[in-house]
């Protein structure tokens, strides 16, 4: 995937999880994104950190979906924070 894709599907989950926050879900949920300081309008950022971040972020959406909803099976929020986390280990090679 470009960096550019990713950079616009990093957008789409932004937009998620401000729909889930302004309809009751707790930004705490959304912590450790919100401390990356990794947002879509930082172009300057690698293509691995905007993956880390895109990846960290679908994951703590896909735990409030499971957590709140049961939309979501817990597995999966599970293996996108594992993803996130080899993301994270190819920031720093």
């Amino acid at each position: 995937m470009y960096k550019d894709e990713l950079i616009y599907l990093h957008q789409f989950f932004i937009y998620l999880m401000r729909f889930l926050v302004d309809n009751g879900v707790s930004s705490d949920y959304f912590r450790e994104y919100i401390e990356l300081g990794i947002s879509p309008h930082h172009i300057h950022r690698t293509k691995a950190e905007h993956k880390y971040a895109l990846f960290l972020l679908a994951s703590e959406i896909s735990y409030v979906l499971a957590e709140n909803n049961e939309i979501i099976p817990r597995g999966i929020a599970k293996k996108l924070k594992e993803i996130a986390d080899r993301a994270k280990e190819d920031i720093s090679k």
